[in-house]
């Protein structure tokens, strides 16, 4: 396996690695940077649901964790 693969491997397992509202921070920033409104509220609620203990809807998970692939 080339050394490519291999970082992407690792860094696809690092993100694996976080819980969502982790994730959620990490994009709510790149959104912003980006001005990416719609992943910016997904994140937010993802967050919200995390911080009163419940869980946030499918497609915002969806979108946090699949963001930087």
């Amino acid at each position: 396996m080339n050394s490519h693969l291999l970082r992407a491997n690792a860094a696809s397992d690092q993100q694996l690695d976080r819980s969502p509202m982790d994730q959620a921070w990490l994009v709510l920033e790149a959104a912003n940077d980006l001005g990416d409104e719609a992943t910016v509220a997904a994140c937010r609620r993802v967050i919200d649901a995390s911080l009163r203990g419940g869980s946030a809807a499918q497609a915002d998970l969806h979108l946090v964790l699949d963001y930087f692939r």
